[in-house]
């Protein structure tokens, strides 16, 4: 069964969706028949200084911000589309994205929550602003939109009188679960969107709602330096393209992917993998009413004496997931 066309009459918001992966994927919902929010700062991403220049051009030779260049891209594809120029770590500008799409459009049900930055540094290097600018953007970010949209959903399912169609898409990262060293920064905020996706889908899914987060590996602007040395190929498709990533946005989106809440999903270059909720490896119990720094020194030492100094919560195995 074709999924052209599964999105139609629904609205749709991508935040930092003016280049990269947010394009890529405003770009395939717009494609599913969504009408879609594009989101960004305007000039040049989200973080960036509202005044960075735009780039292209609109009517009259007037400069296009990318928001704009991609919301006439979806136009010009036969869709329906509106670009916002808004901080989204900001409540106030959210909140006017969130009734942005409530009042061009009529309804919201799709938010996809994309927008970010990356301040990389060791942590022993980094900065207070390099920490507040990432963690204030990637987690802030999600946490503004996703109380709009859910306030406005919660409100919708008591008026309808039982559940309506929301669906959300967070962006985590491979990352938080390979413990980054020179991301401190961005692996804590990236474990932290898990943690307010887990949390969320299990507060709105009485009212219709489904939240899940991808770990995407894409090549673009705000990764030029990550995939470093890592060429495209001359020949065929790049395994780092962004657009490997958004037919998963599409369908996580979808009515079919109704089941499906509180996951987290790795994706990049043909591969989704679907992560297990960590499990309890070992356990140990108190021979007396309460332990002593001495009991445990007998019971954990011993243990990790033969257990592989490598092998820790973090997962970087995760990193060498490919396509067979």
């Amino acid at each position: 069964m074709s999924a052209q066309g599964c999105l139609q009459g629904r609205t749709a918001i991508v935040t930092g969706a003016g280049r990269g992966l947010g394009r890529a994927e405003a770009l395939e919902l717009g494609r599913l028949g969504a009408r879609v929010v594009v989101n960004d700062v305007a000039g040049a991403g989200q973080g960036a200084p509202s005044g960075s220049p735009a780039t292209g051009e609109g009517r009259g030779g007037a400069a296009r911000t990318p928001a704009e260049q991609v919301a006439a891209e979806i136009r010009d594809a036969g869709g329906e589309a509106v670009a916002h120029h808004g901080d989204v770590a900001d409540l106030a500008q959210a909140r006017e994205l969130v009734r942005l799409a409530l009042d061009t459009f009529g309804s919201l049900e799709v938010l996809v929550n994309n927008a970010g930055i990356l301040r990389d540094r060791m942590i022993f290097s980094m900065s207070e602003e390099e920490w507040d600018a990432v963690v204030r953007v990637h987690l802030k970010g999600h946490f503004a939109t996703t109380h709009f949209a859910a306030a406005h959903w919660r409100a919708a399912a008591k008026a309808a009188g039982g559940p309506v169609y929301g669906r959300i898409v967070n962006t985590s990262s491979e990352a938080f679960l390979a413990g980054s060293p020179g991301q401190p920064n961005y692996a804590a905020a990236k474990g932290g969107i898990v943690g307010l996706t887990t949390s969320t889908a299990g507060a709105l899914a009485k009212y219709g709602v489904t939240v899940n987060a991808i770990c995407p590996r894409a090549r673009t602007r705000m990764t030029e330096d990550v995939f470093q040395g890592i060429e495209a190929p001359a020949d065929g498709v790049d395994p780092l393209a962004p657009e490997h990533v958004s037919p998963l946005v599409g369908y996580l989106a979808s009515p079919a992917a109704a089941r499906i809440n509180g996951q987290v999903l790795v994706v990049h270059g043909g591969t989704v993998a679907l992560l297990e909720r960590p499990k309890v490896a070992a356990k140990f119990d108190t021979g007396k009413d309460m332990f002593t720094v001495e009991e445990l020194d007998e019971r954990l030492t011993p243990y990790f004496a033969e257990r592989s100094a490598q092998e820790n919560f973090a997962a970087v195995e995760v990193l060498g997931l490919k396509k067979d």
